[in-house]
């Protein structure tokens, strides 16, 4: 089963349709409201996370002995695509981006986990 993760972080005062700034993001649009984030430290970050028991196997996928992950990067936008992932590992993923002020949206169901 594929699933995907998706992370920004809106600048102060900023509220937003969050599926249409997903699409954006997708399409590799810049998205005004959005804060650039510390991409670098937030890849450095998972890769320390999943440093036992996974194999980087490229530049940003991953796999492991309970499935694989690819991430897409922008200067405003984390996005994870798990396979085969269960939900205490992708739970990793949301706990590593709320250190960084970024809360999930999930596309799947439409919802962002602001809090």
């Amino acid at each position: 089963m594929s699933y995907d993760l998706n992370f920004w972080k809106y600048a102060d005062g900023v509220s937003a349709d969050h599926q249409q700034v997903y699409e954006q993001l997708c399409e590799g649009l810049p998205v005004g409201g959005l804060q650039s984030l510390p991409i670098a430290a937030l890849v450095a970050d998972i890769a320390a996370d999943f440093a036992d028991g996974w194999l980087r196997v490229g530049e940003s996928s991953w796999e492991g002995p309970q499935g694989a992950f690819t991430l897409t990067t922008s200067p405003q936008w984390l996005r994870v695509d798990c396979h085969g992932l269960s939900g205490s590992v992708m739970n990793r993923f949301i706990d590593l981006a709320a250190c960084y002020g970024c809360p999930l949206y999930d596309p799947q169901t439409g919802v962002r986990y602001d809090g």
